[in-house]
């Protein structure tokens, strides 16, 4: 069955030509890809192929085609902009993009809400106790299945 939260998005096809790499985290990578077992599975439905780098720090024994796995964020960003060229590092993962913003190394947000409310999950962005991140909005773009939101990430004093 189809999940009726998903659908076309113009926003993300046209993004999807602009990145050079994936950095991925270990629970998305090895997730609940919704298209998993059809011709779709893979990041974009199956639509994007190219670098993609795991951060985890439990690395499988044995290499997997196309993946490279870092133990740190920093060795994962290092990597994934290597690979990326002059082209976009794609951030998949809340938890992982928490880190990158709280490391200073995120720099814009694009959150895709759907009309539903999850019982379950990991926050987009949880810092108990800790400080306000600004986002500037570049582009609102609603869908009949989902509102796209583009942010940048404000820098204090920039």
């Amino acid at each position: 069955m189809a999940d009726p939260h998903l659908g076309p998005n113009p926003q993300v096809d046209d993004l999807q030509r602009d990145i050079g790499a994936l950095l991925v985290g270990n629970r998305t990578y090895r997730g609940d890809d919704p298209n998993r077992g059809t011709d779709r599975e893979g990041a974009f439905g199956g639509t994007w192929s190219g670098p993609v780098v795991v951060v985890t720090h439990h690395p499988p024994p044995t290499p997997e085609p196309g993946v490279t796995f870092a133990t740190d964020l920093a060795s994962g960003l290092a990597t994934a902009r290597a690979a990326a060229g002059d082209r976009y590092v794609n951030v998949l993962g809340a938890d992982l993009a928490r880190q990158c913003l709280a490391a200073g190394e995120l720099d814009e947000v694009l959150a895709i809400v759907a009309p539903v409310l999850l019982g379950d999950g990991t926050r987009l962005f949880a810092h108990p106790g800790g400080a306000t991140v600004e986002l500037e909005p570049l582009h609102v773009t609603p869908l009949p299945h989902a509102t796209n939101l583009w942010m940048r990430v404000v820098r204090p004093g920039g």
